[in-house]
């Protein structure tokens, strides 16, 4: 579990084929306390489990699912990547709850400047926004972001300066594709509703009567 507070910028030392399969090397910043073998670490949101350390850089497997669902197989060494490992007992929860189980992706479909934010417009697919609600809370590529605007084909989010400046966010431009998660929370309440069987089912209508509306 992590909570979408990113902790280093790494960067993608290599690509290496491991068993037939692919294996990302990525190169960071010291830990404290060390990395060990076998922890997880979400990389650009993508939960992996850390194969092997060298040094100061570290190596994590990827599985067909991961290069299915995630932007991370078309990576290529140099490119910017988004680091946090994962929740402790007791650790600070500043984000919101985050997997790491990317659910798909995203292109960017514009990035404007608004004062001294930035606002980053995402084009995804409908059944990844049928995941969202305005004011949630959404993972791009791990970081936790708040949706502004949301609409039938793409949402935002707005970046503020400590953001682009601490994660791999600050890089991206029109055309570039990210890793999306929705809401945990979220999804077991649209799961919920689209699977309940009793008598009087959960609805919207009933959130919103519940004091759950939209603010």
């Amino acid at each position: 579990m992590f909570t979408g507070l990113i902790q280093q910028i790494g960067t993608l030392a290599r690509r290496e084929t491991v068993a037939g399969g692919l294996r990302l090397v990525i190169a960071g910043a010291s830990w404290h306390p060390p990395l060990t073998r076998g922890e997880s670490m979400a990389v650009n949101g993508a939960c992996l489990t850390i194969a092997q350390i060298q040094g100061k850089n570290f190596a994590g497997d990827i599985l067909q699912e991961t290069l299915d669902r995630t932007t991370l197989g078309g990576k290529r060494p140099g490119a910017a990547l988004n680091l946090e490992r994962a929740l402790r007992l007791g650790d600070p929860l500043g984000g919101h709850l985050v997997t790491g189980h990317v659910d798909g992706i995203g292109a960017v479909s514009r990035r404007q400047a608004k004062g001294r934010d930035w606002i980053l417009r995402v084009t995804c697919g409908t059944e990844l926004l049928h995941g969202m609600v305005l004011k949630g809370s959404i993972a791009i590529d791990g970081v936790s972001l708040t949706i502004t605007e949301l609409d039938d084909h793409s949402f935002a989010v707005a970046l503020i300066p400590f953001t682009c400046e601490h994660t791999a966010l600050g890089k991206l431009k029109a055309g570039d594709t990210v890793n999306l998660e929705t809401d945990l929370i979220g999804k077991h309440v649209r799961r919920t509703m689209e699977t309940e069987q009793a008598p009087t089912p959960l609805t919207w209508e009933r959130l919103r009567d519940a004091g759950f509306g939209e603010g």
